[in-house]
């Protein structure tokens, strides 16, 4: 048996409830056992919870993000052996049925072997397991616009865990032109740090008050009935949420694989890419109701992780 956070109910954080006995998963031929050592939190683990209409079963052990180490695996798995680092998104939002009911606020999950991938080695389990789902649709979204290097892209929250991938992405691997992004006024000069040439302090300035057009307009938020004005025409514009508030604006999802990750491998070994974690720091297993309670406040800088092998929050 293992520990394990579930819900057995629809609703807010405090339907979350902490187990002992949850039953430890077998891998199936094409899976992985992971032994979980940090996990992260997205919005998608909030909004499944609160939806009855979400389709997945109950109960559920949230969370798609991991980090860990592979303590057994099925007969047909060929990439990876017992001990290896690994980290990855578990939930296959576009395979066919039901998303999984264990995710990976649990000791250990199964996972198919082709939705993860090595762990870089500089980096901590609890910067891998920020990663893989803001990464996986970061890349999406540029791939959906078909953005060229050495193009301009305006980033609609450039602060946040998918936004602030967005912006490094775009400044350091497709090399834009100008990338401009906007932020609170708290995070202005992160988002500075981050590679943006400029940060728009939405606090401050609208959308009409920026001078500025752009080869790709890249919503994270879904406020494109509003951010479109500030694409060049006939450019696009990217809205990940569903469905996009402007009918100019394309949708983008996520492709979840693991050769998305080791795709961007050189560019996390050589720093070019970083782990944004929330400065509020790394929660225990024991705090996920309060985790929780910060992420949907929407003040989230980066990512919340929470880290199995703490007894207590460190900043």
């Amino acid at each position: 048996m293992q520990k394990a956070w579930l819900y057995e109910n629809h609703g807010p954080k405090e339907v979350l409830k902490l187990v002992n006995n949850f039953p430890v998963p077998v891998p199936q031929l094409d899976q992985l056992l992971v032994q979980v050592h940090a996990a992260a939190l997205n919005p998608i683990d909030f909004k499944l919870r609160q939806n009855p209409g979400s389709l997945i079963d109950l109960p559920v052990v949230p969370g798609c993000d991991m980090a860990g180490v592979v303590v057994a695996k099925g007969e047909d798995v060929k990439k990876f052996q017992v001990g290896d680092e690994v980290y990855g998104n578990i939930q296959n939002f576009k395979a066919q049925g039901k998303l999984k009911q264990l995710g990976t606020l649990a000791e250990y999950v199964v996972v198919e072997e082709d939705l993860v991938a090595k762990k870089p080695d500089n980096l901590s389990f609890e910067e891998a397991a920020s990663l893989p789902l803001a990464l996986q649709t970061a890349v999406e979204g540029f791939r959906v616009a078909g953005f060229d290097e050495g193009k301009s892209v305006f980033v609609v929250g450039g602060g946040g865990g998918v936004g602030s991938l967005v912006v490094q992405i775009a400044k350091h691997v497709y090399r834009a032109s100008m990338v401009t992004a906007t932020s609170s006024s708290k995070k202005v000069e992160f988002v500075k740090s981050l590679g943006a040439d400029k940060a728009v302090d939405y606090t401050k300035t609208r959308y009409e008050e920026v001078q500025e057009k752009y080869d790709l307009v890249y919503d994270t938020i879904g406020d494109s009935r509003n951010s479109w004005i500030l694409a060049k025409d006939d450019a696009p514009v990217i809205d990940i949420t569903w469905p996009p508030m402007n009918p100019r604006a394309v949708y983008s999802g996520i492709i979840v694989s693991g050769e998305v990750l080791e795709k961007f491998r050189p560019y996390l070994e050589t720093g070019k890419l970083r782990a944004v974690i929330d400065p509020v720091g790394v929660y225990s297993l024991s705090e996920i109701v309060e985790a929780f309670g910060y992420l949907e406040t929407g003040r989230v800088r980066g990512k919340l992780v929470i880290s199995h092998s703490l007894e207590k929050h460190v900043l």
